[in-house]
Formats: C-alpha cells, sequence, structure tokens
C-alpha cells in the first residue's frame, strides 16, 4: 500500500512542480545566507527576514492594491533587519548568532503583535487572485507531457530565483567582485591590506540577504500560500541555512541542497493516505535536514573568517 502510493505521487507532475516550488522558496533565502556567510558573517536571521516579509509583503499588497508593491514591501522589510544585523554584527561585533536569534524572536514577536491589532482579531482572508503572484505558462512548451507542467508552468517568484541563482555563481566566482568577497571572507586583514573595504563588502553582502529572505516571504505569502498565518514560515530560513553548509557554501551545491528539501515539504502532504500520521509526515522536511547536516557537516569548510569579529588595524 505504502510503496504503491509512493510510486504513484513520484510520477505524478503536480508533485514534482510542488517539489521544484518549495526549492525555489528555501533557495531564495539560502542564496542570501550564502553570499554573507561567504563575507564572514553568519546569518541565522533569515527565518525572521522571510516571516516580517510574508507578513510586510501581505498587508503592502493589500493597503495599495498592487502585489509588486507588496513584494517591494516585504523586501525592504527584510533588508532593513538585515541592516540590523548587520550593524550588531560588524559595527559593535557581537555574537553573530546571538543577534540572528534574537532578530527572529523580534521577527515573530512584532507580527503576532500587529497581526491582531490590524486585522481587529480576525486574521487576514485569502487573498483575491489580483493580489498574487502570477503563474507563467510557456505557451506550447507548457503543454508538453510530465515536463510542461514542471518546468513551464510555475509562478513567476520561480523563474527569478533561477535567474538570481545562477547571476550569484557567475558573481561569485568569475568577477572581482566575487573575489573581494570571498577574500573577506577568508582573509579579512589581507584584504583590507588590498584596498577592499572589509566593512563595506560585509554590510552589502548581509544587506543582500535580507533582500532575497523578504523576497522568499513575498513568495510564500503572496505566492505559493496566498494569505498570512502566524509564524507561517515554520523553520524555512534555518533549513536554508542548512542547505548552505550541506551545499558546501556554494550555489549550484545549495541550491541541490534545496531541492532535496523541496522534495521532502512536496511528498509529506501526499504520503497522508498511508496511514501515517500526518503530524509525523510534516516532520520529512526537518528530518531529511538533520540526516543533510550530520552525515555532511563535518566534510564542510565554511569560509575561515565566518562568524569572527573583524577590527580594522587601524583602529
Amino acid at each position: 500500500m505504502f510503496f504503491q502510493i509512493l510510486e504513484r505521487v513520484l510520477i505524478s507532475s503536480d508533485f514534482w512542480q510542488a517539489a521544484l516550488q518549495f526549492a525555489a522558496l528555501l533557495l531564495l533565502p539560502a542564496l542570501g545566507g550564502l553570499i554573507s556567510e561567504r563575507s564572514g558573517v553568519i546569518n541565522i536571521a533569515m527565518e525572521g527576514m522571510m516571516l516580517l516579509g510574508a507578513y510586510v509583503g501581505v498587508m503592502m499588497a493589500i493597503a495599495t492594491h498592487n502585489v509588486w508593491l507588496g513584494v517591494l514591501g516585504a523586501m525592504i522589510a527584510g533588508g532593513l533587519l538585515a541592516l540590523l544585523h548587520a550593524i550588531v554584527s560588524i559595527n559593535f561585533m557581537a555574537n553573530q548568532t546571538v543577534s540572528g536569534i534574537a532578530i527572529n524572536l523580534a521577527a515573530l514577536g512584532l507580527t503576532n503583535f500587529l497581526l491582531p491589532i490590524q486585522t481587529q482579531g480576525q486574521g487576514i482572508k485569502a487573498l483575491d487572485d489580483s493580489l498574487r503572484l502570477p503563474q507563467l505558462s510557456w505557451g506550447p512548451l507548457a503543454n508538453i507531457p510530465f515536463v510542461g507542467p514542471v518546468l513551464f508552468q510555475q509562478n513567476v517568484i520561480f523563474y527569478i530565483a533561477l535567474v538570481i541563482l545562477f547571476a550569484i555563481q557567475f558573481l561569485l566566482f568569475r568577477t572581482n567582485i566575487g573575489l573581494r568577497i570571498r577574500a573577506v571572507g577568508e582573509h579579512p586583514h589581507a584584504a583590507d591590506t588590498a584596498g577592499v573595504n572589509v566593512r563595506l563588502v560585509r554590510y552589502l553582502c548581509v544587506i543582500s540577504s535580507g533582500l532575497l529572505s523578504g523576497l522568499a516571504g513575498a513568495f510564500l505569502s503572496l505566492g505559493i500560500a496566498g494569505i498570512f498565518n502566524q509564524n507561517m514560515t515554520a523553520g524555512a530560513g534555518y533549513i536554508a541555512l542548512a542547505a548552505v553548509i550541506f551545499g558546501k557554501y556554494t550555489p549550484i551545491g545549495a541550491a541541490g541542497a534545496c531541492l532535496i528539501f523541496g522534495l521532502g515539504e512536496a511528498l509529506s502532504p501526499r504520503l497522508q493516505d498511508t496511514g501515517i500520521s500526518a503530524n509525523l509526515l510534516s516532520t520529512l522536511p526537518y528530518i531529511l535536514t538533520l540526516i543533510a547536516l550530520v552525515g555532511l557537516v563535518g566534510r564542510t569548510t565554511a569560509p575561515a573568517a565566518d562568524g569572527i569579529p573583524y577590527e580594522p588595524a587601524s583602529e
């Protein structure tokens, strides 16, 4: 019975379409976290940035009747939280992990506090299609059996995530800017001696991670769910961080890890007919995360200066 249902699920285009959608959702904060880590700043605040982005995105879209202004608001919200993390971590040289945890808790508390106030305790109703991010259909390509629905009938953010993936891959390993980012994350004092503004590079990288996390939050609330619920990210930001480690701090590697986690996210609700507890199935993505970390974290090397506060020699 179990294997029959599993086989039926695995050959379904709907399953693979959902898996790629969830993978893209995780990929955006993962790429942001990767840039931040590559510059030497640990960012576990992506969970809070996603959550606040999801909330602000919905509220902005409702207020302006424009989904793209909602996306912009979500990115700005994520960027502001990232700026706060950068100030605390870079200028004040506080513990970066503690700062990230504090931001996550603050974002959760803030959204839980504001939601009932702004909605008079009634919550947010499901959004109209006009306030949701559009699905793209690539004409005749979308009609190809199996492949069409999976690759050519996805949300617009899915394709944006792919463009960002290859852009960051090119940026990090084919440009002078990428070389500076990696140098700052490996040997900040040597980079400073070579004339690189270490703090500026780190600021820009951390803020970029916030913008991408905010975009992911907008994708979740305005694209996938079409609504905002309390704590709706449910650990997605932490899974994205695990994807960065699992992918050995490379964009393509992180994308592969996100695909694995996306498969688990898409698989869990589709196995409920097997008689396995729905609560148990909902833990599948997190179990995959633990398995990946236990199996690979020992063979993954973070940037040498990752998490280490930097103080210029002149100071």
